[in-house]
């Protein structure tokens, strides 16, 4: 009877774990992080912001993708190399803000919405990126 070792144990996801855990601790990586926790909450807000509260179906849905943004972005920080892999889910919030206006709201829409939805999941998007990107980056050390 053979013993393994425990996954946990291994090189190569110890050396995963202390690369995120650089990356992560960066002054770059915080700011990302406070930035899109900002843009999450302006987004959940932004109808009673922007003034377009009126929309109900739009209104609901920023409420919500703000928060998921939120959620998903303030994960990164703490516990990046368990949750790198939702930052691709942080792009596709910021894309759907992007064309929202135009799916939820219909006919209703306002150049106020439209303009804070067009924004917000510009900043979003861009975000997302660059955490999606932080993941990717090797430090050389000399």
């Amino acid at each position: 009877m053979t013993t393994h070792s425990s996954i946990e144990q291994h090189p190569d996801l110890a050396e995963m774990r202390t690369r995120f855990e650089r990356v992560t601790s960066t002054p770059a990586a915080q700011a990302v992080e406070a930035l899109a926790l900002i843009s999450g909450l302006y987004l959940a807000a932004s109808p009673w912001i922007a003034g377009f509260s009126v929309l109900g179906p739009l209104a609901i849905n920023n409420l919500i993708a703000g928060l998921a943004f939120c959620l998903c972005m303030g994960g990164l920080g703490t516990a990046y190399e368990r949750t790198h892999a939702m930052a691709w889910t942080a792009v596709a919030i910021g894309a759907w803000t992007i064309v929202a206006p135009w799916v939820m709201a219909g006919e209703m829409d306002t150049t106020r919405s439209v303009v804070s939805n067009v924004i917000t999941g510009a900043v979003m998007l861009c975000l997302g990126l660059a955490m999606v990107s932080m993941g990717g980056r090797r430090r050389t050390t000399t």
